[in-house]
Parts: C-alpha cells; sequence; structure tokens
C-alpha cells in the first residue's frame, strides 16, 4: 500500500504529518487490498481532508472530513474510511 500525504495552501509540518500517518494505521488490516491511497489537505477557514483509496480490483472510495482543527478533522475521515474499507473487504470476501 502506498499512502501519500499532500498540503494544499498550507505547510504541513512534520508533527501532524506524523500523526496523520499513525491515524492511517488503523487501515493496515487491509493493507493487501489497498493499491494506493492519497490525502490532500486544505486549509480555507477550516481543515478539509480529501481522501482517494484504489482497491486493487478496480474499486475506488472516496471520502472526506471537514472541522476547524486539523486533527478533529483526519479523525472524521478515518471513521467513514475505516468503515469504507471494512465494507469492501466484506464484500469481495463474499465473491
Amino acid at each position: 500500500m502506498e499512502i501519500s500525504i499532500k498540503a494544499l495552501k498550507f505547510e504541513l509540518d512534520e508533527k501532524d504529518r506524523e500523526y496523520c500517518e499513525k491515524k492511517l494505521e488503523r487501515i493496515r488490516y487491509a493493507e493487501d487490498l489497498i493499491v494506493d491511497l492519497v490525502a490532500s489537505i486544505k486549509f480555507d477557514k477550516q481543515y478539509t481532508v480529501d481522501t482517494t483509496v484504489n482497491f486493487r480490483w478496480g474499486t475506488q472510495a472516496h471520502v472526506s472530513g471537514v472541522d476547524y482543527d486539523l486533527k478533529a478533522a483526519f479523525n472524521k475521515m478515518m471513521d467513514v474510511l475505516d468503515q469504507k474499507v471494512k465494507k469492501e473487504k466484506d464484500k469481495i470476501q463474499e465473491r
């Protein structure tokens, strides 16, 4: 699984980057199912975390989280992402 975290319109410091990478460990259980994950963090009065996940069978999932705090926005996105990954994993196991 290839992970890419990009900051748009601001500079993401090392502490926040490490926080994001640590939170992404939450979906390591699906590492063999995910080809790549791209997280774009935008700041325009509030933080918007847009994440696109490409699964190895060609499916793509897009989730986002918005909040005035970067960590809260990332946590909101991770909650939705975790559910999406579990749902996709269950779908593929049924086949």
